[in-house]
């Protein structure tokens, strides 16, 4: 039995609201909506962190005055749901979300306006902000605009950052998250060996994560061989893993919540010598960007890394930002990578993940992550950078 893991208390979630309602105050909003749905990776995000409350299958926002209490607006078939679950107490049925062929004689569906002057008075909302904007449906804006005709500003950035400096809870949820990703990826490698095909050890790794608490998965299980490791994502097939391969696994379990992901090259027997240059090259570049994580740093850690790539001939391989964070979003801000702005703060949760794609042979990835300290940073896994069967 699992016992004493590690939650988000229900204490935390005040706190957030209050710090969308300082928000509203720097950026002089009257009304903040924050949508999501559940696309994978990006939709839930926002529900989850403000409220705890995984949405599925209907879409739903969140509204904030400056005042009061935020109001939960789900469709019909969510509202027991997000009873049980969600930490925001005043949840509405808006009509918009009711589908139009079906009934629901029992339920109460407001419009937008019947919940919008519930809470705040219409005519007096000059300025609105708008977090999701990108995964709402043109019709729902357009509702949206037609019952609040004022300003509408895109927040995501701003409501995005909110999240990224972690909590101590938080902390300890996700070193839980990289605790489940780092079995995931030991049971992988176990059962790897020439014959069993990539869904049979991802199938094998999965049963360990669900076992100890994976919820989900922030990406899906990325378990690639032989040339299906060349591209940036992949996916498990049927193919089965031959000799002198190298495989790429790459697992992002979800916990509470909060993700952790890691990644490794894993070489079976005596693959190409380019996949051998590439892990050991990989594996000095996140020793030397992980020595460089502290309050303060800026992207200087990414071109470390992407240094160290290009002196070995990676360098056109490394296709991304090396550094980003990770939360209730397996990938989310704020990123330093070679063109990024800001700078590190304490407790922020950073993954590492450098790149080597688009080679002739295949490719990889090393991915870990790193809680960000005063003076350093705690690595939050385990396993072997680079891994010979």
């Amino acid at each position: 039995m699992l016992k004493n893991l590690p939650t988000i208390p229900a204490s935390e979630y005040p706190k957030r609201w209050e710090a969308a309602k300082s928000l509203m105050e720097r950026e002089g909003l009257d009304l903040l909506f924050v949508y999501s749905d559940d696309h994978a990776v990006f939709g839930p995000a926002y529900a989850r962190w403000f409220s705890n409350w995984i949405v599925h299958f209907e879409p739903s926002f969140i509204i904030f005055t400056k005042k009061s209490d935020p109001v939960m607006v789900v469709g019909v078939e969510s509202i027991s749901y997000a009873r049980i679950h969600s930490r925001i107490k005043d949840i509405r049925i808006l009509k918009d979300f009711t589908h139009p062929d079906h009934d629901y004689p029992y339920s109460k569906p407001e419009s937008l306006i019947d919940i919008i002057s519930s809470i705040a008075d219409p005519a007096s909302c000059g300025k609105m902000g708008i977090a999701g904007r990108s995964m709402i449906s043109y019709d729902l804006f357009e509702s949206f605009k037609k019952v609040l005709p004022g300003e509408w500003v895109t927040m995501d950035e701003e409501v995005g950052m909110l999240r990224a400096v972690k909590s101590p809870a938080e902390i300890e949820v996700m070193r839980y998250a990289y605790k489940i990703a780092e079995a995931g990826l030991n049971a992988a490698v176990k059962f790897i060996e020439p014959g069993v095909t990539e869904r049979q050890v991802a199938a094998e790794a999965e049963y360990v994560m669900r076992k100890m608490g994976a919820e989900c998965y922030g990406i899906d299980l990325m378990l690639a061989s032989g040339m299906n490791t060349s591209p940036i994502l992949s996916r498990t097939t049927m193919r089965e893993i031959e000799k002198d391969d190298a495989v790429m696994i790459t697992f992002a379990p979800r916990y509470e919540g909060y993700h952790g992901a890691a990644g490794i090259p894993v070489l079976i027997g005596n693959p190409p010598d380019e996949a051998k240059r590439a892990a050991e090259a990989d594996a000095r570049a996140m020793e030397a960007c992980a020595a460089m994580l502290r309050e303060g740093q800026d992207r200087a850690a990414d071109g470390e890394a992407r240094g160290i790539m290009e002196e070995a001939g990676f360098g056109p391989n490394f296709m991304y930002s090396g550094i980003h964070s990770i939360g209730v979003i397996e990938f989310e801000a704020p990123i330093f990578g070679p063109y990024s702005k800001g700078a590190m703060k304490e407790n922020m949760v950073l993954s590492i993940d450098i790149p080597v794609f688009d080679g002739d042979w295949g490719g990889m990835r090393i991915e870990d992550g790193f809680i960000v300290g005063k003076e350093g940073a705690e690595r939050l896994t385990d396993i072997e950078y680079e891994v010979y069967k």
